[in-house]
């Protein structure tokens, strides 16, 4: 289904770790925000604060849960390096946590701050929004300080509203230490989350360096083959070309060189690029429809052929498609082929069969199979192929798919 391509199943180890931690970083600003919310539908609330109080407290709670939800996406991006933090927006969530704190704190007035429900922790609920994401885009002193200053107007607020000593100082340190605990989780998190990205661009960066690597090396073994062999025929058709004015019959003998060595210079990139080229499944499928058609023979595909597979399999299952195709064209006297792709959760099954096979049934011989299996017997496949009655032969390669290959395969279905 198109939604497990974006959510949890649907992502790389490294994407999940990012979703989390930014989930989680999310949550703790809206579990503020439900705080507040419940505190302001409580029975001692509702019994002495004006509805229309309680409405707009509940408003501003969510629109500081907003904005600092706004303002811990762009934190995180601060933080990795990936981007700014708008002022604009740091004020305006700045704004929304006085106005939250003073909706909570006139809510308090009315019900009297003795009888206010929790007021620690609805302080601290009140705090949170703004101070989890304001940690990431400033130094860690500057946070200890907006933490400590916050804290300290809120006690004041609540001793102007007849609190008393005993509720001030619980007030500040609830607020202190229930903001600094939930900022040094969200910096903690920021910093695991830069970590993973960091990890992340190294093996990016593994990765270029080792194909740069192979480039200069698949060159090099270019240049000493085909610069070598080139200069000699270079050389050896110069000398032809003296000859040849001079009437020399030698020059004949010299021309044959020169296609001796480029004949084996041929075979060798050819060899050198064997090394190099993988066979792609959809392309060897496609091509052996081609070869097989053209040779008068009716070919089908059947099955699973779009299906997404490590590459490793796919390399194997087109060699194998490589192999099959030439047997046909070589043995027997076929009138149709049929070629069979079934992945399921746990394999992938490759299967080739036509008629017109030899009537002794043997196996086609040659190392063609033998180097089959061999392929596949590194990825734990297996190869079978043999007569199948009534004149058929069928060729049955199976490769099991790695348990993340097989959960992908099942989530494209």
């Amino acid at each position: 289904m198109r939604w497990r391509t974006w959510g949890w199943r649907g992502r790389t180890g490294f994407d999940k770790v990012d979703l989390y931690t930014r989930g989680m970083l999310y949550s703790l600003v809206w579990i503020a925000v439900l705080v507040q919310v419940l505190m302001s539908v409580t029975r001692p609330v509702r019994g002495a604060a004006p509805a229309a109080l309680i409405a707009l407290a509940i408003l501003l709670a969510v629109a500081h849960g907003i904005c600092g939800t706004a303002l811990t996406a762009r934190g995180v991006a601060t933080y990795l390096g990936r981007g700014t933090t708008d002022r604009r927006l740091v004020a305006v969530a700045a704004v929304s946590l006085v106005a939250n704190t003073a909706a909570v704190l006139a809510l308090a007035d009315c019900t009297g701050m003795r009888e206010f429900p929790d007021p620690g922790y609805v302080f601290s609920a009140c705090v949170v929004p703004f101070s989890c994401a304001f940690v990431l885009i400033v130094p860690g002193w500057v946070s200890m300080l907006e933490q400590a200053a916050v804290s300290a107007a809120m006690s004041i607020a609540v001793g102007l509203l007849d609190g008393g000593s005993a509720l001030v100082a619980a007030t500040f340190l609830a607020t202190a230490f229930g903001g600094g605990m939930m900022a040094v989780a969200t910096r903690t998190s920021a910093w695991t989350l830069s970590v993973m990205w960091k990890l992340r661009e190294a093996k990016d960066m593994e990765a270029r360096l080792a194909v740069a690597e192979e480039r200069l090396r698949f060159g090099r073994d270019m240049h000493d083959v085909l610069g070598r062999n080139l200069a000699v025929i270079a050389l050896k058709g110069e000398l032809a070309v003296e000859l040849a004015q001079r009437g020399n019959p030698a020059a004949v003998d010299q021309m044959v060189e020169v296609m001796r060595i480029a004949r084996a210079s041929q075979q060798e990139v050819r060899d050198i690029v064997r090394g190099y080229r993988e066979a792609d499944l959809s392309t060897e499928l496609a091509g052996a429809q081609g070869v097989l058609r053209a040779a008068g023979i009716t070919c089908a595909v059947e099955g699973d052929e779009g299906r997404p597979l490590p590459a490793p399999v796919q390399s194997a299952l087109g060699w194998v498609v490589r192999e099959a195709a030439t047997n046909v064209l070589r043995h027997g006297d076929p009138r149709y082929c049929t070629i069979r792709l079934r992945a399921s959760a746990d394999a992938v099954v490759l299967e080739v069969e036509n008629d017109g096979a030899p009537r002794a049934g043997a196996e086609p011989g040659g190392s063609g199979l033998a180097g089959l299996r061999e392929r596949l017997r590194a990825l734990d496949g297996s190869l079978d192929a043999g007569p199948a009655g009534n004149g058929l032969f069928r060729l049955t390669a199976e490769i099991p798919l790695p348990r993340t290959a097989a959960a992908l395969v099942e989530e494209r279905r």
